[in-house]
């Protein structure tokens, strides 16, 4: 399948319609959602804000759990790619300086003459041929300061432009930082540079494919990558993101799916499996996750744990991409309720009908 998360969320959604032979006012009655927006999501146009709209429609077409499951993850690529770029990082600017008036200092007020006659210096009372000769071994040594002046200039100048080609030399060595890349790498671009950020970002342990098309993936990897470098997470390669990726120092390795869900039965006994069904739907069990929302705030990790929680119990986005701390803290926020009460991908808990059941 292609890339365009809003296409392929939109195929599939015309896939579920074409099963069940209704038009769209029938649905539309079935589903309590309009039927020109019911329109607008099979034809690309537009994307639901929430994925609980798809979940009723395709319920409601039959779909199964695993159907669901693919349709959520259509659903986040596609809200990505539909939203806005995230804004580039631009200098502060300054207000500009204005001249102010000009004003001219008084001249100095002249003292008056003293009745008695300063002394005049000797060497005024001497012929202008004596003080001439006396100034003239300081005029011979002119041509050697001038010189070693000259030679001051010549070796800083030397220095500083060897300085600079170094610099520059380095630069040309790292791709994203030459003038072949564009100033920021975001979203729906691709080409070398965004291969080289993929090779990057797989360099230092991260999960995304490497086949120069900046989408969900990369820009979800770009987020966990920023986050654990303490730069702006903003989901655009800037310039200190590219100079951070060169630096290294950040490893995005992590857990894999058979160690995840092994930690979730352990600390979710109470009811393992619906636990494990909540975190696959919600985060695909990637424990570097991170979903953006239409009102710009973003879920984090394995269960998708919200900003304002984070912020309830004094943790961060960086807490929240560990794994185990993730499971551990949804496990303190729901453990031990219902799970009918605990925040639910909507089609985590009970497996929906299959295709053709009635």
């Amino acid at each position: 399948m292609g890339h365009d998360g809003t296409s392929e969320l939109a195929a599939a959604l015309r896939d579920l319609k074409g099963r069940t032979g209704h038009s769209f006012e029938t649905l539309a009655t079935r589903t309590g959602i309009s039927r020109s927006a019911l329109h607008r999501y099979c034809s690309g146009k537009s994307v639901p804000a929430v994925f609980g709209t798809v979940e009723r429609f395709a319920k409601r077409c039959g779909a199964d759990r695993d159907e669901l499951v693919e349709l959520h993850r259509l659903w986040a690529l596609a809200t990505e790619s539909s939203g806005p770029p995230a804004p580039e990082s631009r200098p502060e600017s300054r207000p500009e300086r204005r001249p102010g008036p000009v004003t001219t200092a008084p001249p100095a007020a002249v003292p008056a003459a003293s009745p008695a006659a300063a002394p005049v210096p000797s060497w005024s009372r001497q012929p202008p041929v004596r003080i001439l000769a006396a100034l003239r071994p300081s005029v011979r040594q002119w041509p050697r300061l001038l010189a070693g002046v000259l030679a001051t200039a010549v070796a800083g100048a030397v220095l500083i432009a060897g300085v600079r080609g170094a610099a520059e030399a380095a630069d040309d060595e790292r791709l994203l930082l030459s003038d072949a890349c564009p100033d920021t790498i975001g979203q729906g671009q691709q080409g070398e540079c965004v291969r080289e950020v993929q090779r990057l970002i797989a360099g230092a342990g991260g999960r995304t494919a490497a086949d120069g098309r900046f989408v969900g993936d990369t820009r979800r990897a770009v987020l966990a990558f920023q986050t654990l470098a303490e730069v702006r997470p903003n989901g655009v390669v800037d310039r200190a993101t590219k100079q951070a990726l060169y630096e290294g120092g950040v490893s995005l390795a992590t857990w894999d799916r058979d160690r995840i869900t092994d930690h979730i039965r352990k600390v979710f006994a109470e009811d393992p499996e619906a636990a494990v069904r909540t975190a696959e739907c919600r985060s695909l069990l990637d424990p570097h996750y991170v979903l953006s929302h239409p009102d710009a705030s973003r879920t984090w990790g394995v269960f998708q744990i919200s900003e304002e929680r984070l912020r309830k119990m004094g943790a961060t986005p960086a807490d929240a991409l560990d794994p185990e701390w993730n499971i551990e803290a949804a496990h303190r926020l729901w453990g031990g309720k219902d799970s009918g009460r605990w925040p639910r991908c909507l089609v985590s808990l009970e497996p929906g009908p299959r295709s053709g059941d009635g």
